[in-house]
């Protein structure tokens, strides 16, 4: 076994039709420093796949400049903002 950590795909998204420019970012971002462009499908949902090393991951979105919660993550952790981040477990 190496000693390498293994890197898994996940795959964010986010129902967002009216939003001009959708971004993840994170702990695996830097947070603001680098946020990850999502690519709008028809449907108007936003997606994009990382590659992200086991761990647990702290997230948002950035719809159209605004932070935005993942209506579709359970986890969440309090940050110093006075909301929450949402969190990722990746095994």
């Amino acid at each position: 076994m190496s000693a390498k950590q293994a890197t898994r795909k996940e795959a964010f998204a986010i129902n967002a039709p009216e939003a001009q420019s959708v971004a993840v970012a994170g702990s695996f971002t830097n947070w603001e420093q680098s946020p990850v462009p999502l690519k709008r499908q028809k449907n108007g949902t936003w997606k994009t796949t990382l590659a992200l090393d086991a761990g647990q991951h702290e997230y948002r979105f950035l719809v159209d400049g605004q932070w935005t919660d993942d209506p579709e993550c359970a986890q969440r952790a309090a940050n110093p903002f006075g909301s929450e981040n949402c969190v990722r477990q990746v095994s």
